[in-house]
């Protein structure tokens, strides 16, 4: 049904649709504008049907995708603070606070134990949506405690990637976190405990320039950015055109940055694999 209204250059019919599809009930992909249901979509782990393009996510989907079922969270008593007073267009503390409300996390960065085809794991994993899943100070404590409690408990960590870097509203002692958590993942490997790093769309800034290229094994997802610097910005300062597809996941497991891509209706298998090839060494 439409409806019809008069102008003054002449008669002419506008449509207007009296039935508007439901929020939440249809999902268009952002590569090739496929459209089809959510529930198809979360079905098949949030992955067009089409195109194969893996959407983001948050750091529970994942742990919803890779733990058996249940998973104790971790930490969570460590809460981000506004300690330099920092403030642009608006005051740290109240970005904070907008994020909380927005996405219902705590931090940037999640940390949970459960078990993947009943071998335990603890994995942290980042949310984009909370601040860029920019790292800060909380985010290195995180890690950091997580690293002690693998040590203690005789366990495999996984970190899940996915970062715009450094959270510039902590400045200097967002950087620390570089080292900080560098330094965590050698007391780590003294352990012989193994860290499994993954990193998907986007992985960049501080982030890559420590934990996230220090795996024992590290992978990625398909199509995802992982790089240090922007596209724009290298371009730029090189003066020179960029190769197709540079900084793409594919681009980085051609150059030996990678040691392979897994997809996500792959990755709950491909872990509890990793995690079997490390046993021995774990054991030991």
């Amino acid at each position: 049904m439409g409806w019809f209204k008069r102008f003054k250059d002449g008669i002419q019919t506008a449509t207007k649709h009296k039935m508007e599809a439901p929020d939440g009930l249809w999902y268009q992909c952002r590569s090739c504008s496929e459209t089809g249901t959510v529930k198809e979509f979360k079905e098949n782990f949030y992955i067009c049907n089409k195109c194969g393009h893996h959407a983001r996510i948050g750091s529970h989907d994942y742990f919803d995708i890779i733990f058996d079922g249940r998973f104790e969270l971790l930490f969570e008593d460590l809460i981000s603070k506004d300690f330099l007073g920092f403030s642009d267009l608006q005051s740290y503390a109240a970005r904070l606070d907008k994020a909380k409300d927005k996405t219902g996390l705590t931090d940037a960065i999640s940390v949970a134990h459960g078990k993947v085809h009943k071998k335990p794991l603890v994995i942290a994993a980042m949310d984009f949506t909370f601040i860029g899943g920019s790292m800060g100070s909380v985010m290195g404590e995180r890690i950091s405690r997580a690293i002690d409690y693998c040590i203690k408990e005789r366990l495999p960590l996984m970190i899940i990637s996915k970062t715009g870097g450094a959270r510039m509203m902590e400045s200097a002692f967002s950087l620390m976190q570089m080292a900080k958590t560098s330094a965590k993942l050698t007391q780590l490997a003294a352990a012989q405990l193994p860290y499994l790093s993954f990193l998907t769309d986007p992985t960049t800034g501080g982030v890559t320039a420590s934990f996230a290229m220090l795996g024992d094994i590290n992978f990625s997802e398909p199509g995802a950015l992982i790089g240090f610097a922007g596209p724009r910005v290298i371009k730029e300062t090189i003066k020179k055109d960029l190769p197709d597809g540079f900084q793409s996941s594919e681009f980085l497991l051609d150059h030996g940055f990678l040691d392979f891509i897994v997809s996500r209706n792959e990755l709950k298998r491909k872990i509890a694999d990793m995690i079997s090839m490390f046993e021995a060494i774990m054991a030991a």
